[in-house]
């Protein structure tokens, strides 16, 4: 799995910029940031296509990115599993679509929902030129809140979407889209404690209407964690020079905070889940500590000796996210 957006994707992005001036693109991106740390929603931040062409260079990058990571984390898991319809719910721009196509190539049908028009439009702009499932796509203004007419399709897909939704609608929002997927649900959300009470709400939800959890759970009891503490991974991806104009940043990359659950139906080949990594490693002198989730439904501190040299070689290689062999 790479972070980078794909070639016509990135081509895409770039065209947007010919002939505009970076600098009001990047105080647009500047202003977008800042409202969506204050809370506001895309319909209050997202109102022309200026504005759909700010996100795209500031954010769009990174939602990719994580999309990916959890796209292709439910993949391995569940690797016969081959979709040939997406439906991509609060799509935005479209990356999570993007994503999906570089994960399973056997997608041959979109259909894209988003309550902004001028993201739908954005998502129809970068398209043009890429795979046909996209360039193709059917792409409908919906409110998710209100979950109606939605089509059922193989993966079912809603990244940085539950935040939007008012929290007394989400558990409806979830249920509508678990309704109409045929297959796999993957939901992704900002790796905050808010995102993370998102994520676990849904995953509550899902467990009870029967869904089995790919990822990134190893069980389906009560998650182990105690407040303050809370689950989410880090995905780190490469800046361009217009992504670090529009960030207002001079790092060459940028690390990306998510949460993400991945739900599938009964009916879904999946392997034996193992222990996760749910924190970055600790490395002293004579051990790798790893904080894991495991498939008993626990959480631990594992200690892996270095004298223990062939376990230590593979356990040093894991990163953050990442599952112990079997």
């Amino acid at each position: 799995m790479t972070p980078n957006l794909p070639a016509p994707l990135r081509l895409a992005a770039d065209r947007l910029m010919e002939g505009v001036a970076r600098a009001g693109v990047a105080e647009r991106a500047d202003k977008i940031s800042q409202a969506y740390r204050a809370g506001r929603s895309s319909a209050a931040v997202i109102k022309d296509a200026e504005d759909a062409q700010a996100y795209v260079l500031a954010r769009l990058p990174a939602t990719y990115a994580a999309c990916a990571r959890a796209f292709d984390e439910a993949a391995r898991i569940a690797p016969d599993f081959r979709p040939l319809s997406l439906l991509d719910a609060g799509a935005g721009p479209g990356g999570a679509g993007w994503a999906a196509l570089e994960t399973w190539s056997s997608l041959d049908r979109a259909v894209l929902l988003d309550s902004n028009r001028a993201f739908l439009a954005m998502a129809g702009t970068l398209a043009e030129g890429g795979p046909e499932a996209l360039a193709l796509a059917e792409r409908r203004v919906a409110d998710l809140a209100q979950p109606k007419d939605w089509p059922v399709a193989d993966l079912v897909v809603a990244s940085y979407a539950l935040a939007e939704i008012a929290p007394a609608a989400q558990a409806a929002t979830v249920a509508g889209l678990w309704a109409v997927c045929a297959g796999l649900l993957v939901l992704v959300e900002p790796g905050t404690p808010d995102g993370y009470a998102r994520i676990l709400a849904a995953r509550d939800l899902l467990i009870a209407q029967g869904a089995q959890i790919l990822a990134p759970c190893p069980h389906a009891q009560a998650c182990p964690l105690v407040a303050p503490d809370w689950c989410h991974f880090v995905q780190r991806l490469p800046r361009s020079r217009d992504h670090k104009l529009a960030k207002g940043a001079d790092a060459p990359f940028e690390d990306e905070k998510f949460i993400y659950l991945a739900a599938a139906q009964p009916h879904v080949a999946a392997l034996a889940r193992t222990a996760r990594v749910i924190a970055p490693a600790r490395t002293l002198k004579p051990a790798i500590t790893l904080k894991l989730c495991t498939p008993e439904g626990a959480m631990e501190h594992r200690d892996f000796p270095r004298r223990d040299k062939p376990t230590y070689a593979s356990v040093r290689r894991l990163d953050w996210g990442d599952t112990l062999e079997s």
